[in-house]
This record gives C-alpha cells, structure tokens and sequence, in this order.
C-alpha cells in the first residue's frame, strides 16, 4: 500500500533531519545541501493528482437513494398485502401517464435530473482535491518509488510570501499559487520598482524550484507603489 502525506508549513522541531534528507531553511523551504535526496523524476512521466474519497456527496446520494428506494418498496410490499397504494404514487403514476412532455414541470424535472447526473458524473472522472500540489519523487533512495507528497497551495503561498517580504523595498506582498501558475502582487515603498521586481523575480523563482513540485508553475511578478493618503 503506498502512502500519500503531504506536506504542511511547521513550526521548528528538535528532530534532526533523517539521513539523505534535505534539511528545511529559516524561511521553510527545503535546503539544497550536498546531501540532499535529488527530487528528480527521471521517468519522465507525469505526475498524478490525489484523487478525492468525495465522502460527502457519496453519503448523500446513498442516504437520499436508501431513502428513495425504501419508501417504495415499503409501499410494494403494502399493495401486495392487499392495501391501496400510497397517495402520492398513485398521484405520480398519473401525472406521468397524462402530463404531456412539452409541459413546463416536465421540462424541468428532466433538466434538474440531468443537472445531477452531469454533477456526479463529473465528480466522479476528476481528481478533487485541487489544493493539493504534487511533488516530484525522490529517486535514488530505495523503497521511495510508491512514496507520493503533496503540497497544500495556502503552504506554498506562505513559504512564497515569507521569501518575497525579504526583497528590501517590498513593503506588502500578496501571492496565489496555482496547479500551472504563481502570481505575486508586491508594493515597493522604495527603491526603484525595475530593480525590485528583478530582485522578486530572482528570489521567487528560486523558491518556487526549491519547492520540489512535479510541475514547474509560471511565475508572474507585478510591482506597483502604495496607494497615496
């Protein structure tokens, strides 16, 4: 069974680092010391999104089905003990037999039922879980192979924005991290804004490889000066 942690901003820990593993820096990005496990995938492969349990709406759709299903059977049950069938049945079996399919109520239900159907099917062929960021595998360390990280989008903005308040002349920074793009919105209350975002450029773009992401996001960088009064 293979294991898929993911990893989470966290505080600083008495516990060495374990051997052949890279030790984080101050700001809580990985180091790239000389010992560090390379995070390279060399297969070539691309990488996997975690896929979601979709507890919720499975639950749903199980309670309203047993529910659904329940009454109706009970109400079988009930006509072939010799009781007269519920009223609502009876209702809908009339509705269904003389309603006409250009009706207004008709073309509703079918568009709400085709709205659900659409939803669950959707729900089930897509992954979920788009906060989850995958990670290159490491290599070169035995029994990492089925091993998978994850890395949650607001844990890399953190790490992101904690680099980028260190350019000097950064006064406030807002950064969003996403499944192809990293987009970072700075004030520069000094120092000319050309050389600022350069500095930004450069610091981010080193963060965001150090970060160790199966695929590389696009950096975009906007420098502007604080608004006056």
């Amino acid at each position: 069974m293979s294991a898929n942690p993911w990893r989470q901003p966290t505080g600083d820990s008495d516990l060495p680092p374990e051997r052949g593993q890279a030790a984080p820096s101050a700001d809580g990005t990985p180091g790239a010391g000389s010992g560090a496990t390379a995070a390279v995938d060399e297969s070539g492969r691309s990488a996997r999104r975690f896929w979601s349990a979709r507890r919720i709406p499975a639950a749903v759709v199980a309670l309203l089905s047993a529910v659904a299903i329940g009454l109706l059977l009970y109400d079988v049950v009930s006509v072939r003990a010799g009781r007269s069938a519920m009223g609502w049945r009876r209702r809908l079996a009339e509705e269904l037999a003389t309603r006409p399919l250009d009706d207004i109520w008709v073309i509703v239900g079918a568009a709400v039922a085709m709205a659900l159907g659409l939803w669950l099917f959707l729900l089930a062929v897509t992954p979920g879980l788009r906060r989850l960021l995958p990670m290159r595998q490491p290599t070169g360390t035995p029994g990492t192979e089925e091993v998978r990280a994850g890395l949650d989008r607001r844990a890399a903005a953190l790490v992101l924005r904690d680099r980028a308040v260190q350019v000097a002349g950064v006064q406030s920074v807002w950064v969003a991290v996403g499944r192809r793009k990293v987009k970072a919105r700075a004030r520069a209350h000094f120092r000319d804004l050309a050389e600022v975002r350069a500095d930004l450029d450069a610091t981010l773009g080193e963060a965001v490889t150090s970060l160790g992401l199966a695929r590389q996001p696009t950096l975009t960088v906007r420098v502007r000066r604080p608004k006056k009064g």
